[in-house]
């Protein structure tokens, strides 16, 4: 048996499954304090005890083995978290194989092997919600180095049309800071989900995402680019982002047809836990 635990800001989803990956039991727990988010989490996996576990963080964390902090979450805003020793202590209880990586990496990871991305050996999956994050998989392996990549936080061009100068607490007008669901709510005075789908903000958000993804194509050259989170619930958003990036990109290098080049997450909520299950097959298999 596999367990996977999606270490998310707002909740903790952890599940377990059979050999074969089929999910048995899945638990949803608010993400508050350690001493109260693990002791649910602690008492989850004593009652499904499983081979191994992949865990899929929110971050920054450190995945760095050679590193003193190897397995802890870091710099993270969620104050309460910050330098704890995640993968230590789940060892100290736990004496199976742990995978560690991002959430985000690991919903790359699931969508490469069970969804949007399968048969291919590389995608790039973007989340747009609470926050802006980003995985990768080339070549079949997390992309990882001497930490995780932190995709929702390069830097972006401006939409001449938009004067709001972002909300990122680290780099203000940062692609979290101005295309995460707060900034938007911040600069619309309303949530994504209550904006209108003509409203003509949404070219404004095509516009980031499109400049973030010609960004990643450059630089990765992904066979697949997966859009998840909430605010990509606005299905009318995909016809703009295609646009966007064909026009920003301009020809300078060939692509896959648009239209299964940029598409949304086929897992949709399972895709991290599922990136994490395989994650542990992995891990265990070594």
């Amino acid at each position: 048996m596999y367990g996977a635990i999606e270490a998310g800001g707002t909740k903790f989803v952890c599940a377990v499954s059979d050999d074969s990956l089929n999910i048995l039991e899945c638990v949803s727990i608010p993400t508050t304090k350690p001493s109260e988010t693990m002791k649910e989490v602690f008492a989850f996996f004593d009652k499904h005890p499983v081979d191994a576990i992949g865990i899929g963080s929110f971050g920054p964390i450190d995945i760095n083995k050679n590193s003193k902090t190897y397995g802890y979450v870091t710099n993270t805003p969620k104050l309460a978290w910050k330098d704890y020793n995640f993968v230590g202590e789940m060892k100290k209880r736990y004496q199976v194989p742990i995978a560690w990586t991002t959430d985000v990496n690991a919903a790359a990871y699931g969508e490469l092997r069970k969804g949007a991305a399968v048969g291919k050996d590389s995608c790039v999956y973007l989340t747009a919600g609470t926050g802006v994050g980003g995985g990768g998989v080339v070549n079949g392996q997390l992309l990882e180095g001497f930490g995780h990549p932190e995709m929702g936080h390069i830097l972006v061009r401006q939409h001449p049309e938009d004067t709001y100068k972002g909300n990122c607490p680290s780099h203000g007008n940062c692609l979290e800071g101005l295309a995460a669901g707060p900034a938007i709510g911040d600069r619309m005075g309303k949530r994504a989900q209550h904006l209108a789908e003509d409203d003509p903000y949404w070219k404004i958000q095509a516009f980031y995402l499109a400049q973030a993804i010609v960004n990643y194509t450059l630089i990765l050259s992904p066979e697949k680019i997966i859009f998840g989170g909430g605010v990509m619930k606005q299905k009318q958003l995909f016809p703009l982002i295609r646009e966007s990036f064909k026009e920003q990109m301009n020809d300078y290098v060939p692509v896959p047809d648009l239209e299964d080049y940029i598409v949304p997450c086929a897992l949709e909520d399972k895709a991290g836990v599922t990136g994490c299950l395989l994650l542990a097959e992995k891990e265990l298999n070594k």
